[in-house]
């Protein structure tokens, strides 16, 4: 049991979590590391959301509302650290939740769905038989559903590899990404870029698209055409660097 007081209290119970996911079998060996590196850039970022991750996550949920048919695609990591933020932003936005793995498994993905299930999600793709091919990848990520990212003009892809971001965005999807890193080929493939740990972003999200429901068409667009990724990532990058520059200690 960690103790609440402990100075790295926050970062020890996320681990927790992921270890149980690992247990459970949502969570691939693989997705343990991808953690331990996403964890480093966020500890570079000083650990919370920033103003820049804040106005990405304000124009991400204008673009998830103006969507005719947005999908959040979820892995095993999402499902173990915001299984029920994730449930709540699809249905505050109205989003089709998909499984879709690097490390594809139809065990992990049944696992996957089972956990969005019990957290009230209605509806969960990636598990059954109507399976397509996005072009453009060759990874297991390619084959995805064909009533959800295939058909979907929004995804929002938290933890997820350049691949496939570049592949929906040349398949002419608008695509929201989280990703802590801002170099990355995913945050660069992507129209908006959120640089925050996943655990801090999917509530955000959440609250975010539940206020903005009351937002006009009008309103909504001007929110999202304010948005520009290319100075969203520089502005993280700077944050990132002036903290490693100061020296943050655990």
């Amino acid at each position: 049991m960690i103790p609440p007081t402990h100075p790295r209290y926050e970062s020890l119970r996320i681990r927790e979590m992921l270890a149980g996911g690992f247990e459970a079998g949502a969570v691939a060996a693989e997705g343990l590391m991808a953690h331990g590196r996403g964890e480093a850039f966020d500890y570079m970022l000083g650990e919370e959301s920033t103003i820049t991750a804040q106005r990405a996550a304000h124009a991400a949920a204008a673009a998830l509302l103006l969507s005719a048919k947005p999908v959040i695609s979820v892995n095993g990591n999402l499902a173990a650290l915001c299984a029920a933020d994730t449930v709540q932003l699809a249905e505050a936005a109205g989003c089709g939740l998909e499984v879709n793995l690097f490390y594809d498994d139809i065990r992990r993905r049944r696992v996957i769905a089972g956990m969005l299930r019990r957290k009230g999600a209605a509806e969960v793709l990636g598990t059954e038989e109507d399976r397509a091919t996005l072009p453009g990848t060759d990874s297991p990520r390619r084959l995805v559903s064909a009533r959800g990212i295939l058909a979907a003009d929004t995804v929002l892809v938290p933890l997820e590899d350049g691949d496939r971001a570049e592949a929906l965005a040349a398949a002419g999807k608008r695509v929201i990404a989280i990703d802590l890193n801002p170099a990355s080929r995913t945050a660069r493939a992507a129209h908006i870029t959120i640089v925050d740990n996943v655990v801090r972003v999917m509530p955000r999200l959440a609250q975010y698209c539940s206020q903005m429901t009351q937002y006009d068409e009008g309103s909504l667009r001007a929110v999202l055409g304010a948005f520009r990724n290319d100075t969203n990532l520089a502005e993280s990058s700077r944050t990132m660097a002036r903290n490693f520059g100061g020296g943050r200690h655990a």
